[in-house]
């Protein structure tokens, strides 16, 4: 394992999840966009390059780099995923909340790898994009979701405050991965993690769960296999750490997030 790089409160490596969970603990999150291994409607579209698969209209997407793992069958995808989630699983400390980004193609696979992972599946939160592209005489396909649950129990809420389970948002315009997520929607999915709480990531790309992390006062470790991807990360997390603290940890609302988007 690389010696991680270590930038104010976040700690990143660049290696394979599956060697660099097994040496965490502590953690009292997990937020994390894994590869999918979805897109198209058969095997020859799943095993694509992902900017095509995922972004086939879109010329300034296939000039961002290429990202690895996402070519997976699916009883490849879900016996990986079930391997990763567990080691991840025992990584948190117990009560941990555990969220995690899937589209419409791979949600029952998902809801199976977290719970296969030994993780409490607690429920979904779909995430509208509103400026998707439309499909003529069918319903669009306009929602990816994030799965969440529990290591174990349930925590008791700390907060006092009411959380949405539905966010509409739209995805990132000037992006530096192919499938980075809007920060103002990490930011509000963060909510559920007190302040201070160390969030790990294990398929960080560009870092943008890190990015949020720092921006509302919480730490975070993060793990991206890719070197090109794991230097934008360091960038990006050097940047938000020369910024501060931007975003109070708690009092993001649903519709603080679509007027920042929109």
């Amino acid at each position: 394992m690389n010696a991680p790089v270590i930038i104010g409160p976040a700690t990143l490596y660049c290696g394979d999840a599956l060697a660099i969970l097994p040496q965490l603990s502590g953690v009292d999150a997990l937020l994390t966009d894994p590869p999918y291994s979805s897109g198209g409607q058969f095997r020859s579209d799943r095993m694509g390059d992902p900017r095509r698969k995922y972004f086939p209209n879109d010329s300034r997407a296939r000039t961002l780099p290429d990202f690895s793992g996402d070519n997976r069958d699916q009883r490849a995808f879900s016996y990986w995923a079930a391997l990763w989630s567990a080691a991840a699983l025992q990584a948190c400390r117990p009560g941990a909340f555990g969220m995690f980004f899937t589209d419409w193609r791979q949600l029952p696979a998902s809801t199976d790898y977290m719970q296969a992972g030994g993780w409490v599946w607690r429920g979904i939160v779909p995430w509208c994009k509103p400026d998707a592209r439309p499909q003529l005489g069918r319903f669009t396909a306009q929602c990816e979701y994030v799965i969440w649950g529990t290591a174990g129990a349930l925590p008791p809420d700390a907060s006092g405050k009411a959380i949405p389970g539905f966010y509409e948002c739209v995805a990132p315009r000037d992006r530096v991965h192919v499938t980075q997520k809007p920060l103002p929607l990490l930011r509000e999915l963060l909510r559920v993690v007190p302040s201070g709480a160390l969030v790990l990531d294990p398929f960080m790309g560009s870092a943008s769960t890190g990015v949020a992390c720092l921006q509302t006062g919480r730490r975070f470790v993060g793990v991206e296999l890719d070197p090109g991807n794991f230097e934008t990360a360091c960038g990006r997390i050097e940047d938000a750490h020369r910024q501060g603290l931007l975003f109070d940890a708690t009092a993001n609302t649903q519709e603080q997030a679509r007027l920042t988007l929109g």
